[in-house]
């Protein structure tokens, strides 16, 4: 799951819930919270920074990430 970025620009990426973080650790718990997903299935937008590549990146088995348009 690699996005190349140009400096110019920032990216924006869908960030989805696909499993429930039942049963998951605290730390992986907390970093779906502060991404802002809170249901299975539920979506948000962000923009790709450093920060918001390493949350999904930490709970990649958690989350579907597409581009978006």
């Amino acid at each position: 799951m690699k996005f190349i970025t140009d400096r110019r620009t920032i990216m924006k990426v869908i960030i989805t819930l696909k499993k429930s973080v039942i049963g998951s650790k605290p730390e992986h718990i907390a970093t779906v919270k502060a991404l802002g997903l809170k249901k299975t299935n539920s979506s948000v937008v962000k923009e790709l920074t450093p920060q918001i590549q390493g949350m999904v990146h930490a709970v990649r088995h958690l989350v579907e990430c597409k581009e978006a348009e």
